[in-house]
């Protein structure tokens, strides 16, 4: 399925301070109000009433997280503005990001001291107040001990115990103490967990996080905690106790986030299943107002197999309008390379040991044969590495039936390999190669009444092909998928070149396929141009036309060089139609090396939600 991506493209600059996205602060009503100021009531009013409901089916959303923010709590220097303007900003972005979710990592406070802990709870009821999934967990500052998550009541756990979270959508449930506590949300239509543990876990706390996962065993875990990673590519001393007690035999957790330590970095390790583990360190509180803070957005891409991760103040970018000193200007946004990053990740691949993505299953010809279908031909049901005999049928019930022929004593194969969205669960295997020419391709029967049609009111073709690895262009460049015989000059047409066929759906030397055609209201050939297609990928193409023009689809996207010239049908001489082969001088010129899987084609347009992938 084509998915569009939109990108935001806007940038504008300010007198002293050329960062990128800079003005993105115009629409932070929020957090351009909390520059050390209340926010006025029409303004508190409308942030509280604005909508925060993540889509659980796009394949587009972001984790919020947030580090250590004591500095902003501490003792008699209580300043939550900063913290506020972050959570604003959140709420106000909850929709165009797709925001799901925000995990703090710990040492909300200096002291954990009961005025610090009141002061940030009462903050945080900014996202209580519209029901925001997110979580938190003690630091080391926090709870002010060295014990483990055994250590009793405090005040952390008094405001930020499971009593908070309990009727939160999110909230999956805690450890008897209290410290650990796991989440749950909706993304990409799947559940994911957030499994927020104690900046100490004592045996208790490894059991209780082992058995949250193990009753979630298809569900992708992120481990936020306090202290991990201490530098780029480099485990504290409680890190490596993490990773050898609970990550590295727990396949499930791909990411891990924590604070504590500063610079920020990032480190990745294999684990036991042989997949990689991604751990991130981020912690700003070095950095100008303690921090102020500052927020990291991993924005998860599912169709593009990637984590775009961006690091931003709120507060600072809400202050822009009025002006920011220099040290302000540094922090508007972060943007080196332990900041601003991408982290490329197959999901499908990661999390295929846990949760495997179960195969499509083969659809009936009959669900295929739209009205208006005139030729349909699948491979599925039969021997792998056969040879093929005999007469490939037309399940259309249109009598174009296939025969083979060969080449230098070549076969053409069957195979059960197919695109994953194919209705038929085969394809064949052509063999072809040039110079000398060899191979095995089919055609239509003498007297199929697909030779002899023009679709004058439109059509649809549509094909699955995969190319192997050693696909060669000087030996493979123009291998036909689908071609029409007979040549332009026969049927009285001799603009451009007379001896190409009136219709072939070939692969050009990129690979990537070409529709070249003399349409009825033409004299000259009609083309529609393909970008490259990686070899050993199975890839879907279709061409549409309306009775009037033509377009080309790869995997359900619109190709760039689609021709607007008017094109009304298809010529034809009243010859046979090809599978794999091509000709040129009304002779076959090359034979397709790769594999074929189902075609179609349909005496009208087909929109893209009527393509066989569907």
């Amino acid at each position: 399925m084509c998915v569009s991506h939109e990108h935001d493209q806007g940038e504008a600059a300010q007198a002293g301070a050329g960062r990128r996205g800079f003005l993105r602060a115009t629409a932070l009503l929020g957090a351009a109000a909390t520059a050390g100021l209340a926010l006025p009531a029409t303004a508190e009013a409308a942030v509280s009433s604005a909508s925060w409901r993540p889509d659980p089916d796009s394949r587009r959303f972001t984790l919020a997280v947030m580090p250590d923010t004591q500095y902003l709590f501490d003792g008699p220097s209580i300043n939550k503005a900063p913290f506020e303007a972050s959570l604003r900003y959140l709420l106000e972005h909850g929709e165009d990001k797709n925001i799901v979710f925000l995990s703090h990592l710990g040492d909300l406070t200096e002291n954990g001291a009961q005025a610090e802990v009141t002061a940030i709870s009462e903050a945080f009821g900014l996202l209580d107040r519209r029901g925001v999934g997110y979580s938190v967990l003690a630091g080391n500052h926090d709870v002010k001990s060295s014990t483990d998550d055994q250590r009793g009541p405090t005040p952390y756990l008094n405001a930020f115990g499971p009593q908070r979270f309990q009727g939160k959508p999110t909230f999956g449930g805690a450890s008897p103490d209290g410290y650990n506590s796991f989440h749950l949300f909706k993304a990409a239509g799947r559940e994911w967990m957030v499994l927020a543990l104690d900046w100490r876990l004592s045996a208790k706390g490894y059991a209780w996080a082992k058995q949250v996962i193990a009753q979630h065993p298809k569900t992708p875990v992120i481990l936020t905690t306090h202290e991990l990673v201490v530098a780029d590519d480099s485990l504290s001393e409680h890190g490596q106790e993490l990773w050898d007690q609970l990550i590295a035999d727990h396949d499930q957790i791909f990411l891990t986030l924590n604070g504590h330590d500063w610079p920020a970095g990032r480190a990745t390790r294999e684990n036991a299943a042989g997949n990689d583990v991604h751990l991130h360190l981020t912690n700003y509180q070095n950095r100008y107002y303690g921090g102020a803070a500052m927020i990291r957005l991993y924005h998860f891409d599912l169709d593009r197999n990637v984590i775009d991760v961006e690091t931003v103040s709120p507060w600072i970018l809400g202050r822009a309008a009025k002006g920011l000193n220099e040290l302000e200007r540094q922090e508007i946004e972060l943007s080196g390379d332990a900041d601003r990053f991408s982290v490329d990740i197959d999901f499908t691949d990661r999390f295929a040991g846990f949760a495997p993505v179960a195969a499509r299953a083969a659809r009936p010809a009959s669900k295929i044969l739209l009205p208006g279908t005139v030729a349909y031909w699948r491979f599925d049901g039969h021997d792998d590495g056969a040879a093929v005999t005999g007469t490939v049928r037309d399940l259309s019930g249109r009598g174009n039936d296939l025969t083979l022929v060969t080449l230098g004593g070549s076969t053409l194969n069957w195979s059960s390999d197919h695109h994953p969205d194919q209705p038929g669960h085969g394809s064949l295997e052509f063999h072809g190669f040039k110079s000398p020419l060899k191979g095995a391709y089919l055609r239509t029967i003498d007297g199929a009444p697909l030779n002899s049609a023009t679709f004058k009111a439109g059509y649809t073709v549509e094909a699955f092909y995969r190319l192997p690895a050693d696909w060669d262009e000087s030996h493979n460049a123009w291998g036909g998928l689908v071609s029409r015989t007979g040549t332009g000059g026969a049927a009285g047409k001799t603009a451009d070149d007379p001896d190409e066929p009136l219709a072939t759906l070939s692969l050009s030397g990129g690979p990537g396929p070409q529709w070249a055609v003399r349409p009825l209201n033409q004299e000259g050939i009609a083309t529609n141009w393909g970008d490259e297609t990686a070899r050993e990928v199975w890839w879907h193409v279709a061409v549409v036309n309306d009775g009037s023009h033509t377009t080309m689809y790869v995997q359900g996207c619109p190709v760039a060089r689609n021709p607007t010239a008017r094109s009304v049908g298809l010529t034809s001489v009243g010859l046979p139609w090809l599978l794999g082969g091509y000709e040129y001088g009304g002779k076959i010129d090359q034979i397709m090396y790769g594999r074929l899987g189902d075609v179609r084609i349909v005496e009208r347009a087909l929109p893209v939600t009527s393509f066989m992938t569907h």
